[in-house]
Order: structure tokens, then C-alpha cells, then sequence
């Protein structure tokens, strides 16, 4: 009987083995802000167009913002979550 070389690890070590563990810890988090925008944007009741106002910026700018699946910068992050009049934390844990 053949043992799986995964019993007993976590899905980060399954992650790690497959060298994907950096790309998709990204992805989620990208995932995480993009919903919480879309969540305080929905709560004040801001469309994407007007959001786009307040940024002085393209609505495509901000289809790039909300999708988790796109690579946006920090600063593009930061600037849209202050005009919500939040801020961003990232920590290092």
C-alpha cells in the first residue's frame, strides 16, 4: 500500500511543493480587496463610473481594481481604499 506523501501537511506545504505558494497567497489577498472595495463601495452606495470620478481615472481603471484576477499596483490599492475613507493595513506575520 502506497502512502500519500501529503498526509499529515497542510495546504501551504502542498502550495510550496507545487512552487505556487507566493502566486496564489497574491491571489488571494488581491481577491479579499477587491470584495471588501466592491463590499464599502456598494455600502456608500458608489458606482463604478463615480468611483472612477473620485480617482480622477478610466472606468477601465477601476474593472482592473475589482478584478481579482488582474494585477493592480499598491498604490493604485491605497489610493482607492483612502477615497472610501478607509485605510489599507498590511502586515508581516
Amino acid at each position: 500500500m502506497k502512502k500519500n506523501k501529503h498526509t499529515g501537511s497542510d495546504f501551504d506545504d502542498f502550495l510550496k511543493e507545487e512552487g505556487i505558494l507566493e502566486e496564489c497567497t497574491a491571489e488571494a489577498i488581491k481577491r479579499v480587496i477587491a470584495f471588501q472595495l466592491e463590499q464599502e463601495m456598494k455600502k456608500q452606495k458608489i458606482t463604478k463610473s463615480q468611483f472612477a470620478k473620485m480617482l480622477k481615472t478610466s472606468r477601465a481603471a477601476i474593472d482592473r481594481i475589482l478584478d481579482p484576477n488582474k494585477s493592480c499596483s499598491l498604490k493604485s490599492l491605497v489610493m482607492a481604499v483612502t477615497a472610501l475613507g478607509k485605510h489599507l493595513e498590511i502586515r508581516i506575520a
